[in-house]
């Protein structure tokens, strides 16, 4: 049996952020900490922070008044940071930066006067983010056919944006069908769709002719990792979304030669790791990889961590 990894694969830019950022929040005040939904959209991630303590909410009520809490990487909306206001949390913001460009795309459009067609999956934590920050002037569509039942007109002021983790496929499918009903319409000048999920999608399209079967790492509520099992099932090439090698089934392998394997943008190397030595323990398999490109982006921790890491390094300086 052959391997091949693509690459890239796992942790994006923003993911390795939120995931310092947690990393040092837990060092700077300790494990006793909240985070606002799952800091990614991870299993394995996310037990391992809950194993050290950290609790993880889905409403800032649960928080206790005065206690530390993270956003996720997938941004909240204003509701949410009032709530952590009016309850005098000390927030971290693990926002990643590209989903933050969207939000203030989506303030900005609304201020002047837009409605905004935001393409993207209902109940996802990066769209409910999105929507608060316009709640009025956003409208959300998830096809082509959500399109033909839009009720505007030629003299209409529209807009559109996207969940950063799409599908490039899926958003310009819908994309194309707005641009023809709605010719007037405004976007961006620069694609919501974030660097790190075209990259992947991109890789494992560059090799699935060679691939018999399909293996994405990667969570069940991962958008990201999703939209990768879908590009490999609509080439053809039947495959599984799974967190780490307990989920792999030998049954799968039988009479395949060439497993394609990658990782969504939030998917650990070390899960990617115990998928290929459970594929060399059993089938002896033999491992390459098959890079599109590198990627060298990184972001920086927030404003407020590098403040709270500065007044740690001012304490210890003092009692030196």
């Amino acid at each position: 049996m052959n391997v091949l990894l693509a690459g890239p694969r796992g942790f994006c830019a923003g993911v390795e952020m939120a995931i310092e950022c947690l990393n040092e929040t837990i060092r700077c005040v300790g494990p006793k900490i909240f985070v606002y939904h799952e800091i990614v959209h991870n299993k394995v991630v996310v037990e391992f922070f809950q194993n050290q303590g950290v609790t993880f909410v889905n409403s800032v009520d649960d928080v206790p008044c005065g206690s530390t809490l993270v956003f996720s990487a997938h941004g909240v909306s204003p509701s949410v940071r009032y709530a952590a206001r009016v309850r005098s949390l000390q927030v971290i913001d693990a926002t990643c930066p590209l989903v933050t460009k969207v939000h203030l795309e989506a303030i900005r459009y609304a201020r002047e006067g837009y409605t905004i067609i935001l393409i993207g999956h209902s109940g996802h934590d990066e769209i409910l983010g999105t929507m608060g920050e316009a709640p009025d002037s956003i409208v959300l569509v998830e096809s082509p056919e959500d399109v033909d039942v839009l009720n505007y007109g030629a003299g209409d002021k529209l807009a559109y944006l996207t969940q950063t983790t799409l599908s490039v496929d899926e958003a310009n499918a819908v994309i194309q069908r707005l641009r023809q009903r709605f010719p007037q319409i405004e976007s961006p000048a620069k694609e919501d769709i974030c660097y790190a999920t075209t990259n992947r999608q991109e890789a494992i399209t560059m090799t699935l002719k060679s691939a018999d079967l399909l293996i994405v790492v990667g969570s069940q509520n991962s958008s990201n990792s999703r939209r990768l099992l879908e590009k490999g099932l609509a080439a053809g090439v039947p495959g599984y979304l799974v967190d780490g090698a307990k989920d792999l089934q030998l049954e799968w392998f039988n009479g395949v030669e060439t497993v394609l394997m990658t990782a969504g943008a939030s998917a650990p190397e070390s899960a990617v790791q115990e998928c290929v030595y459970y594929l060399q323990h059993h089938f002896n398999a033999l491992v390459s990889d098959a890079v599109l490109r590198q990627e060298s982006i990184r972001f920086p921790l927030p404003r407020e961590l590098q403040i709270l890491r500065g007044v740690e390094n001012g304490n210890a300086m003092q009692s030196d």
